[in-house]
């Protein structure tokens, strides 16, 4: 039975009446018939009597009795929505069992369809052990399992090496290397996992044979709406509707997936897609090609399925820095990301650095707020967000925050003073044009934003309680570009800046004077664009 999506194979010496079975360091997998009556009880009722039942041995796995369907007694009806998959006995149908009046969901399962290895036991009937509490076995004698030790170049690899692989692609990689190493014929193999990420939904890796090169996609949400994707056995897979086995050399197929026609086309034999499980139940997928023309051995496709919890593992440490930068980056931006992801995670961590600051404030917020819908008001807030964070980005600054319906940003000086002036008035005039375009909807009007631009010292670093922490800046920068911004609201400008901003040799920049601002000791020498 499927005691585990894609349950392993086990090695049984080919005369089993006599004999205990016998394991190598091979998989392979048995049925063998039953010479004598077998009865099947759940508590003292019959649910299942047969003289033609049947044994399937499994590795590290109890032998499981099945019935033939004709003979069993309780009442099956078939369950919605579960299925699973095992890549030698092919999609297990699921039934809801009616015994005394009560059911038991999902408490048998048949292959109704099953693949060239289990043949024998297609249609037939297995039980969960809660529905079987008991059997009357008559003369049959049910053989104990005696599993042997797992060895090979794959395994011998992911126990002892695999923790050095620096990437997923160098993983990738090596992976598939020590697969033909251990004898899979393997032309292809790819692996697809889910992101965290707002414009990525997954992260790609391609292995082929023809190049021992490995390919790195990274698609976006689009992805799921895409046909290729739509119809494809990776969506199969990662939707929990069990994995694919597909035998390409024969002309009825189970599956009828467009990239199995371009891959058959291409010369492969055999394709499997199985699921990679995180341990939060995130539900990847690894596929397998092979052009081997006897596709995949029983043995080596067996131990792949004993190994994929360990390869999850390990991708699934990647995927879990991954996710750590892209969310610190998405949430603090990336230089700040990779600092908190760095270490600096307490309270005072942080450096006083020298930076443009910059603040752009969106204007009459308020009155849009009140006048449109709340879903066409933050479609105007989340449109003037990105359109400030990529001019920003573009003039390599960096998005701190947004503040209510406020962008705050840095240029730290690196190398020249004069450079991260120059890169934040940059950005300031950059964002002012652009905001000509950004329609407010349903009133035929452009928005408008007030910006302002200053230089200083600043801490840039941790602040906060103990177990709640912000990472800002702090200093006068700061606030005085924030107050810049309300004076240029007020005297009907869209940039103010300081002094110190317009003495980095930035040609376009006029006085206005000094200027008094709000909670700030000294009045401020400030300057507008001379245009």
């Amino acid at each position: 039975m499927l005691y585990w999506f894609f349950s392993t194979l086990i090695a049984i010496s080919e005369r089993m009446n006599q004999h205990q079975p016998s394991f190598g360091n091979e998989y392979r997998i048995a049925v063998h018939e039953l010479d004598d009556k077998v009865v099947a009880r759940h508590g003292d009722q019959v649910i299942a009597s047969s003289n033609a039942a049947k044994v399937m041995y499994e590795t590290r796995f109890d032998p499981i009795i099945y019935f033939p369907k004709r003979d069993v007694m309780a009442v099956l009806r078939k369950s919605e929505g579960r299925k699973t998959f095992c890549p030698f006995k092919g999609t297990a149908t699921y039934w809801d069992v009616d015994i005394a009046g009560t059911t038991i969901a999902n408490g048998a399962w048949s292959y109704l369809n099953a693949l060239p290895e289990s043949h024998d036991i297609e249609g037939y009937v297995g039980f969960m052990p809660e529905v079987a509490t008991g059997f009357d076995l008559h003369g049959n004698e049910i053989m104990s399992n005696s599993d042997g030790n797992i060895s090979g170049p794959t395994i011998d690899w992911l126990i002892k090496e695999a923790w050095q692989c620096d990437s997923p692609e160098e993983l990738t990689r090596a992976l598939a290397r020590k697969l033909l190493e251990d004898g899979l014929g393997l032309s292809r193999l790819s692996v697809m996992i889910w992101s965290l990420d707002p414009l990525i939904v997954a992260e790609n890796y391609r292995w082929q044979r023809e190049t021992d090169a490995v390919e790195s996609f990274s698609p976006s949400y689009d992805l799921l709406e895409n046909p290729a994707y739509v119809n494809s056995p990776m969506r199969h897979v990662a939707n929990g509707l069990g994995g694919v086995r597909q035998h390409l050399d024969i002309e009825e197929t189970e599956f009828e997936f467009p990239i199995m026609d371009d891959l058959k086309a291409k010369g492969a034999t055999d394709y499997v897609a199985m699921p990679l499980p995180f341990s939060n139940g995130q539900i990847n997928v690894m596929t397998l090609t092979s052009d081997n023309p006897a596709g995949f051995s029983t043995a080596n496709l067996g131990m792949v399925f004993e190994c994929t919890t360990v390869i999850s593992r390990f991708y699934e440490v990647f995927a879990l820095k991954q996710n750590a930068a892209s969310l610190l980056g998405t949430y603090l931006g990336k230089r700040t990301g990779a600092r908190v992801l760095g270490g600096e995670i307490r309270r005072g961590d942080g450096d006083e650095i020298d930076a443009a600051v910059l603040m752009c404030d969106l204007r009459n917020s308020s009155k849009w707020e009140a006048e449109l819908d709340r879903e066409a008001y933050l479609d105007l807030l989340n449109r003037f967000f990105e359109l400030s964070t990529n001019v920003v980005n573009e003039y390599e600054g960096e998005v701190l925050k947004f503040i209510g319906d406020a962008v705050l940003a840095i240029f730290p000086v690196v190398g020249e003073r004069a450079s991260a002036c120059q890169k934040a008035i940059g950005a300031a005039n950059d964002i002012a044009r652009q905001m000509q375009t950004l329609d407010v909807p349903g009133t035929g009007e452009s928005a408008e934003c007030a910006i302002g631009v200053a230089f200083g010292n600043v801490t840039y670093g941790n602040v906060g309680s103990g177990e709640r922490l912000d990472f800002t800046v702090i200093g006068s920068a700061a606030n005085v570009a924030a107050r810049l911004g309300e004076v240029g609201k007020r005297l009907g400008h869209t940039i103010v800046t300081t002094g110190e901003i317009a003495a980095a040799q930035i040609d376009d920049l006029k006085p206005l004077g000094k200027v008094e601002l709000h909670n700030v000791a000294e009045h401020v020498e400030a300057f507008v664009p001379a245009n």
